[in-house]
Protein backbone atom coordinates (compact mmCIF):
# COMPACT_ATOMS: atom_id res chain seq x y z
CA UNK A 1 0.00 0.00 0.00
CA UNK A 2 1.49 3.82 -1.64
CA UNK A 3 1.92 6.45 1.42
CA UNK A 4 -1.47 8.05 -0.69
CA UNK A 5 -3.70 4.95 -1.04
CA UNK A 6 -5.73 6.12 1.79
CA UNK A 7 -6.28 9.45 0.28
CA UNK A 8 -7.24 8.05 -3.34
CA UNK A 9 -9.98 5.97 -1.71
CA UNK A 10 -11.43 8.71 0.56
CA UNK A 11 -11.40 11.09 -2.17
CA UNK A 12 -12.84 8.99 -4.47
CA UNK A 13 -15.50 7.98 -2.45
CA UNK A 14 -16.26 11.58 -1.62
CA UNK A 15 -16.27 12.16 -5.56
CA UNK A 16 -18.59 9.46 -5.91
CA UNK A 17 -21.44 10.35 -3.00
CA UNK A 18 -21.43 14.06 -4.54
CA UNK A 19 -22.32 13.11 -8.02
CA UNK A 20 -24.76 10.78 -6.08
CA UNK A 21 -26.34 14.09 -3.72
CA UNK A 22 -26.65 15.68 -6.85
CA UNK A 23 -29.06 12.98 -8.57
CA UNK A 24 -30.89 12.77 -5.57
CA UNK A 25 -31.29 16.41 -5.62
CA UNK A 26 -32.50 16.65 -9.06
CA UNK A 27 -34.78 13.98 -8.38
CA UNK A 28 -36.40 15.70 -5.62
CA UNK A 29 -36.71 19.11 -7.56
CA UNK A 30 -38.37 17.32 -10.18
CA UNK A 31 -40.56 15.57 -8.25
CA UNK A 32 -43.67 17.15 -9.64
CA UNK A 33 -41.98 17.65 -13.28
CA UNK A 34 -44.79 16.60 -15.68
CA UNK A 35 -43.14 17.67 -19.21
CA UNK A 36 -39.70 17.48 -20.10
CA UNK A 37 -37.58 18.46 -23.31
CA UNK A 38 -37.79 14.67 -24.47
CA UNK A 39 -41.80 14.79 -23.54
CA UNK A 40 -43.50 13.29 -20.77
CA UNK A 41 -42.75 13.22 -16.94
CA UNK A 42 -39.36 13.71 -15.51
CA UNK A 43 -37.83 10.00 -14.94
CA UNK A 44 -36.29 9.03 -12.01
CA UNK A 45 -32.06 8.59 -11.88
CA UNK A 46 -30.11 6.40 -9.85
CA UNK A 47 -26.29 6.12 -9.89
CA UNK A 48 -24.51 2.83 -10.23
CA UNK A 49 -21.24 2.35 -8.19
CA UNK A 50 -18.30 0.67 -9.53
CA UNK A 51 -14.69 -0.06 -7.74
CA UNK A 52 -12.09 1.20 -9.14
CA UNK A 53 -8.82 -1.16 -9.28
CA UNK A 54 -5.02 -0.78 -9.82
CA UNK A 55 -2.80 -3.85 -10.99
CA UNK A 56 -0.74 -4.90 -7.73
CA UNK A 57 2.51 -5.68 -9.99
CA UNK A 58 1.98 -1.43 -11.15
CA UNK A 59 2.79 1.91 -8.90
CA UNK A 60 0.11 3.63 -7.18
CA UNK A 61 1.00 6.36 -8.57
CA UNK A 62 0.43 5.04 -12.03
CA UNK A 63 -2.32 6.50 -13.89
CA UNK A 64 -2.71 2.98 -15.05
CA UNK A 65 -6.30 2.49 -13.18
CA UNK A 66 -8.78 0.15 -14.28
CA UNK A 67 -12.45 -0.50 -13.46
CA UNK A 68 -13.63 -4.36 -13.01
CA UNK A 69 -15.25 -6.61 -11.12
CA UNK A 70 -13.31 -9.50 -11.96
CA UNK A 71 -12.27 -11.25 -8.93
CA UNK A 72 -9.82 -13.46 -10.38
CA UNK A 73 -7.39 -10.92 -11.09
CA UNK A 74 -4.45 -9.56 -9.40
CA UNK A 75 -5.41 -6.22 -8.55
CA UNK A 76 -5.60 -4.22 -5.42
CA UNK A 77 -8.74 -1.68 -4.75
CA UNK A 78 -8.31 2.10 -5.73
CA UNK A 79 -11.02 3.38 -4.92
CA UNK A 80 -14.61 3.66 -5.97
CA UNK A 81 -16.21 5.70 -9.34
CA UNK A 82 -19.65 6.02 -11.14
CA UNK A 83 -20.54 3.46 -13.30
CA UNK A 84 -23.42 4.80 -14.92
CA UNK A 85 -26.33 7.40 -14.24
CA UNK A 86 -29.78 5.06 -14.92
CA UNK A 87 -32.84 6.26 -15.61
CA UNK A 88 -35.95 4.24 -14.07
CA UNK A 89 -38.14 2.75 -16.04
CA UNK A 90 -41.07 2.98 -13.58
CA UNK A 91 -44.31 3.70 -14.90
CA UNK A 92 -45.86 7.05 -14.14
CA UNK A 93 -48.49 8.03 -11.28
CA UNK A 94 -51.20 9.26 -13.38
CA UNK A 95 -53.71 11.70 -11.68
CA UNK A 96 -57.33 13.37 -12.69
CA UNK A 97 -56.67 17.38 -13.15
CA UNK A 98 -58.54 17.96 -16.23
CA UNK A 99 -57.35 21.97 -16.06
CA UNK A 100 -53.34 20.88 -15.68
CA UNK A 101 -52.19 21.78 -19.27
CA UNK A 102 -50.43 18.46 -19.66
CA UNK A 103 -53.39 16.54 -19.03
CA UNK A 104 -54.44 14.15 -21.83
CA UNK A 105 -57.91 13.70 -23.23
CA UNK A 106 -59.18 11.63 -20.27
CA UNK A 107 -57.83 14.95 -18.31
CA UNK A 108 -55.15 12.90 -16.76
CA UNK A 109 -51.50 14.24 -16.21
CA UNK A 110 -48.90 11.74 -15.42
CA UNK A 111 -46.67 12.26 -12.95
CA UNK A 112 -42.82 10.81 -12.18
CA UNK A 113 -42.89 7.94 -9.68
CA UNK A 114 -40.91 9.77 -7.24
CA UNK A 115 -41.66 9.21 -3.43
CA UNK A 116 -40.09 12.53 -1.91
CA UNK A 117 -39.65 10.67 1.34
CA UNK A 118 -37.25 7.67 -0.54
CA UNK A 119 -35.28 10.68 -1.83
CA UNK A 120 -34.62 12.28 1.72
CA UNK A 121 -33.52 8.91 2.81
CA UNK A 122 -31.61 8.50 0.09
CA UNK A 123 -30.43 12.07 0.03
CA UNK A 124 -28.94 11.66 4.23
CA UNK A 125 -27.45 8.42 3.16
CA UNK A 126 -25.52 10.14 0.40
CA UNK A 127 -24.82 12.45 2.71
CA UNK A 128 -23.56 10.90 5.78
CA UNK A 129 -21.28 8.09 3.56
CA UNK A 130 -19.83 11.66 2.54
CA UNK A 131 -19.17 13.04 5.84
CA UNK A 132 -17.83 9.08 6.74
CA UNK A 133 -15.52 9.55 4.11
CA UNK A 134 -14.05 12.95 4.95
CA UNK A 135 -13.35 11.79 8.62
CA UNK A 136 -11.74 8.79 7.13
CA UNK A 137 -9.49 11.52 4.72
CA UNK A 138 -8.79 13.25 8.48
CA UNK A 139 -7.71 10.51 10.19
CA UNK A 140 -5.26 9.62 7.76
CA UNK A 141 -4.05 13.02 7.75
CA UNK A 142 -3.78 13.41 11.54
CA UNK A 143 -1.92 9.88 11.37
CA UNK A 144 0.81 10.88 8.88
CA UNK A 145 0.86 14.08 10.75
CA UNK A 146 1.94 12.29 13.58
CA UNK A 147 4.28 10.30 12.02
CA UNK A 148 6.26 12.87 10.81
CA UNK A 149 6.61 14.70 14.08
CA UNK A 150 7.66 11.10 15.59
CA UNK A 151 10.48 11.30 12.79
CA UNK A 152 11.53 14.76 13.44
CA UNK A 153 12.13 14.40 16.73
Amino acid sequence: MGFFDGYNVSSSGMSAQRTRINVVSANIANAKTTHTAEGGPYKKQQVVFEDVLLASGKKTNSNDVQATNNANSDISLRGVGVKSIIQSDAKPVMRYEPAHPDANEQGYVAYPDINPVIEMVDLIEATRSYEANVASFNTHKNIDSKTLDILNM
